[in-house]
């Protein structure tokens, strides 16, 4: 019988469970043993519920209190060099995130082209030694509820050095590290693990091509030393880079997927390159949540066993980026449910197609089936596209829109402002929870919103601030709120992912034509607009990054996705500036994590991400002030698609990138206007008037005055209301000084 493998479960749990423990330890709630006890519980109760599912490969690693590599930061003695002197444990682990206030936290980037976050591993001064037995420990405490099934993962050395920052020599830092997984391996080897799966992700990657010598020498290298382990070379996201040669490595089996890098990987093994190893082949998509389609896959199975050694069957990656199951989701649409998969779901589905490869085809296969078909003949999935032959997707030329602009709004030089979002305090949730459940009316829940909108709205005020936002207190998450206004969409009630840390989101399900049907933002903002004499922005979410960030639906282009979002967009946005609405911000927070992981792939999808947003940002006024807002991550390659854009304001998460971005803004030409977080709000330290001064004084080196917004790095939200005011008193404090210091 063909064999099923998982690579990665979900950490969150149904309910959350996993989020509400660790907030609750860094509350001061729970100790640090309670902490660790339900964790346990949590890990242990995960394995069984895969053991249950019939896999015969488990992971053990997965599981993190915060985020697998940071967990082998902390392992392998790679500790940021300002945290060097504190003692090695928890709380350096959740520091090193987080930061503390002594220390500003590590990077954070995104993972691959996912929306999941990793800790970046800092290497200056770094002397890399095992500090733990981590994965020994979490191996033999699965060894004892799943048997030989557990398999161990960890991130692989080139992967993990490829994704670090502060790397004076690439080929040294690996050498560096190869003892120490040595140990790692022969520690878990003679625990009884059999395979050890290796996560090297990067050679899906064009940069992966260029690191098939170093690839050659750590597997040789492992293959000498721990010749007794069956490593799993595995990949995701993509194909292969280079299959033919990388097909050579010494290692026992090879994880490819066959979802996101299906033709080129399906090439590698028809061709002949993998006969003598086995292959885990990722049939089920891991990353989106829509119920395989059986007859297609089950075709692919087919040749792929005429072609390899050994089949085995897995998720496309870890299913950390999908919900752990359906069988909460009972207020939604029975057929639309019956075509979904979650985690759970997920192995479910590659246990049934284990079976009929093994020439048992199930009731439960058959009903999948019919599941599957009813779905894909649903009235809701016709496909209707609007004609953009009239839609507008240029503007006037920057430099009048911007005279016209400061004409009407009349800001300072170094206009201060935040990206949208403000505290949501446990009134807020229990109200907001209150109302869901009917105990409270729509009138009183109104009222209460627009309560916290007028306290904002003062508190922004009395801060000094140039530009306000009404705090978006009406919103759980911004992408899940449109999706419960436009048309096409659903949302879920326990759909949640790990975004990063304890962060979690609920992405919105696209699942047909999506249309502007009702004002999604218009009420909140006009009475905001209401309370004071300064502008108040609208505030939206672009059409690419309300893809990015929702399970979308897989039976049309996602050029013809954003195109439909743009349009609803634009809508919205005409409404806003009918009620008076000068400043609109539509937010692009995931640009560049959709970005195709080829080079050959980016430049359809950068050209079809700008061509949406300019249809949704095109039509309005010359003296309607567009923004949009970005989150971290290497800007450098797309700038000039940031450009082309032609919003008058981008604000951009800068802070945690330790100067990366600001280098992308001075060694390219960005004449628009441009505010860089000048703090970083994923730490919960209040800055100090000095390091915000010296955030906003590094890009004016590069860029003017006149161009330059002041803004913390992103929206407040996750914060406390004390840090929150503390914090952008010293924004607007520091703001002034360097006004005074340039004579404006």
């Amino acid at each position: 019988m063909v064999k099923v493998s998982n690579l990665g479960y979900p950490r969150l749990g149904e309910n959350r469970e996993w989020k509400k423990l660790i907030e609750s330890y860094w509350a001061g709630n729970i100790s640090q043993d309670e902490l660790q006890a339900e964790a346990k519980a949590l890990r242990l109760s995960f394995l069984k519920k895969q053991a249950d599912a019939g896999l015969d490969f488990i992971p053990v690693g997965d599981f993190s209190l915060y985020d697998h590599i940071l967990d082998l930061s902390v392992q392998f003695g790679v500790i940021p060099n300002r945290f060097a002197k504190e003692e090695i444990n928890l709380d350096l682990f959740f520091a090193i995130a987080r930061g503390n206030k002594d220390n500003v936290a590590s990077s954070m980037k995104k993972w691959f082209n996912t929306n999941y976050h990793y800790i970046v591993p800092e290497w200056s001064k770094v002397k890399p030694h095992l500090t733990n037995t981590r994965l020994l420990d979490l191996y033999l405490e699965a060894k004892e509820v799943v048997g030989d099934k557990a398999k161990p993962v960890i991130t692989g050395p080139i992967t993990y050095v490829a994704l670090s920052s502060e790397v004076s020599d690439f080929t040294s830092a690996v050498k560096k590290l190869l003892p120490l997984y040595k140990q790692v391996f022969t520690e878990l080897v003679e625990a009884g693990a059999t395979y050890i799966q290796v996560d090297e992700p990067i050679f899906v990657t064009d940069e992966g091509a260029d690191l098939l010598e170093a690839a050659k020498c750590v597997y040789a290298y492992f293959a000498k030393e721990v010749p007794q382990a069956k490593i799993i070379f595995q990949t995701y996201f993509e194909a292969l880079i280079d299959a033919k040669e990388l097909s050579e490595l010494p290692v026992a089996a090879f994880g490819l997927d066959f979802v996101h890098g299906l033709d080129e990987n399906l090439e590698a093994v028809e061709a002949g390159y993998f006969e003598n190893k086995e292959v885990f082949a990722g049939v089920v998509d891991g990353r989106n949540i829509w119920a395989t389609d059986f007859e297609k896959t089950s075709e692919l199975l087919e040749k792929l066993q005429a072609k390899v050694g050994n089949l085995v069957i897995q998720p496309s990656c870890s299913l950390l980026h999908v919900p752990v199951t359906t069988k909460n989701e009972t207020d939604l649409d029975p057929v639309l449910k019956n075509g979904l998969a979650f985690a759970d779901e997920k192995l479910q589905e590659l246990e049934l197609l284990s079976q009929y490869l093994d020439g048992q085809e199930s009731e439960a296969y058959k009903q999948h089936v019919v599941d599957f078909d009813a779905l894909q003949a649903a009235d809701f999935r016709n496909v209707t596209l609007e004609s953009l032959e009239n839609v507008p997707t240029e503007r006037v030329d920057y430099k009048v829109r911007r005279k016209v602009q400061q004409e009407k709004l009349g800001l300072p030089t170094l206009p201060t402002t935040t990206i949208g979002s403000f505290p949501q305090s446990p009134e807020v949730r229990r109200t907001r929870l209150a109302w869901k459940r009917g105990n409270i009316s729509d009138a009183e829940y109104e009222d209460f919103i627009k309560s916290e909108i007028a306290r904002w709205i003062k508190i922004q005020e009395d801060l000094d601030i140039d530009v306000l936002v009404h705090g978006e207190f009406e919103r759980v998450d911004m992408v899940e709120f449109f999706g419960q206004k436009l048309a096409g969409f659903t949302t879920t009630k326990l759909g949640w992912v790990q975004s990063y840390g304890s962060r979690a989101v609920k992405p919105p399900i696209i699942y047909g034509d999506v249309k502007h049907i009702q004002p999604l933002s218009v009420k909140e903002v006009v009475y905001a607009q209401s309370l004071t004499d300064r502008p108040v922005k609208g505030m939206l979410t672009g059409p690419i990054t309300i893809t990015n960030w929702s399970f979308e639906r897989s039976d049309i282009s996602r050029a013809d996705l954003f195109n439909q979002i743009g349009l609803a967009i634009k809508d919205e946005i005409k409404l806003l500036e009918e009620a008076g609405i000068a400043i609109i911000q539509v937010d692009e927070a995931a640009l560049r994590e959709g970005l195709p992981l080829r080079k050959a792939k980016q430049k359809a999808y950068l050209d079809d991400a700008v061509h949406a947003f300019r249809i949704a940002t095109s039509s309005v006024k010359d003296d309607t002030q567009i923004h949009t807002h970005m989150c971290y991550s290497k800007f450098n390659e797309i700038i000039d698609s940031i450009r082309d854009l032609d919003a008058d304001v981008i604000s951009i998460e800068t802070s945690r990138s330790h100067g990366d971005v600001i280098e992308s803004f001075e060694t390219a030409v960005y004449p628009l206007g441009i505010g860089l977080g000048v703090y970083d709000i994923h730490s919960p330290r209040v800055p100090s008037k000095e390091e915000v001064i010296a955030n906003i004084e590094r890009p004016l080196r590069q860029l003017s005055l006149e161009q330059f917004w002041v803004n913390p790095d992103c929206g407040l939200k996750t914060r406390r209301e004390p840090e929150t005011i503390a914090a952008l008193k010293v924004l607007v404090e520091a703001t002034k000084e360097v006004r005074a210091k340039y004579g404006k």
